[in-house]
């Protein structure tokens, strides 16, 4: 069996909490005794992260509802052995789904020269998959302006570009958004930054943008350290950065 540890676990707010994986990271969410997952983690984080919602004084039933940002590995693997646990309902964008649930081959990224070298070192810090993965045994499909009911109204944002069916999540009553991969920090400097290995880059950029445009006080991104202050004054600044770069970018 597929194991997979988690590296840290940070209390951002009492509300809110960072669970990171050796790649990618998930969050947990509070609404009183309810919890929300915000990603799964790779394959093999299901106990992991049962492990650290007991730990935040909870039980794994606690959680109604796992939301996937897009289906990636590393945000996605652990949602069907999670929610056997404790029996959370799985969501994801519409065009995202069927790769959550293993009805379709998932794309592969459409990578930059610079990002080959990266991605081989992603792909090989992901635990092995597993020969038959723990899959949703169903998963509810999303789309852009649907909201969920935790947060005080979660609104479902389309974010298309890193996968198709990418999508952010804002909580406006708390200012809190999650970003997915269309937005990252950079680990070596926490610099915010569009997110990596993107299936249509432009269509991501626009995405980066949309988000950035959010009233947003926290911003927590699929990989990297969150900011928690001030994060849409960021994020702007981060925008205009990477309008600037393209700009000068061969065309």
């Amino acid at each position: 069996m597929t194991t997979t540890t988690l590296t840290d676990i940070i209390d951002l707010t009492p509300r809110l909490r960072l669970l990171r994986f050796t790649v990618g990271q998930a969050y947990l969410w509070r609404d009183g005794a309810e919890l929300t997952l915000v990603d799964a983690g790779p394959a093999g984080a299901g106990q992991p992260i049962a492990d650290a919602v007991r730990d935040w004084g909870h039980a794994p039933e606690d959680v109604r509802r796992i939301v996937l940002t897009h289906f990636h590995e590393d945000h996605a693997g652990g949602a069907g052995e999670f929610a056997r646990l404790g029996g959370a309902e799985v969501y994801a964008h519409r065009l995202d789904a069927p790769f959550v649930r293993g009805e379709a081959t998932e794309p592969e990224p459409v990578l930059e020269d610079w990002e080959r070298p990266f991605f081989a070192q992603a792909q090989a810090q992901l635990p092995p998959r597993p020969a038959h993965p723990v899959l949703p045994s169903s998963v509810k499909e999303l789309a852009d302006g649907d909201v969920l009911d935790f947060g005080g109204g979660a609104r479902v944002v389309a974010a298309p570009g890193h996968t198709d069916g990418s999508i952010g999540l804002e909580l406006p009553q708390h200012g809190v958004l999650f970003t997915g991969d269309a937005v990252a920090a950079s680990p070596v400097d926490g610099q915010v930054m569009l997110g990596v290995f993107n299936l249509h880059r432009e269509q991501a950029v626009a995405s980066f943008r949309r988000l950035a445009a959010l009233d947003s006080e926290v911003a927590c991104f699929g990989h990297g350290d969150p900011v928690t202050d001030g994060a849409a004054a960021v994020l702007r600044a981060a925008a205009v950065l990477r309008a600037a770069a393209a700009a000068c970018e061969p065309a």
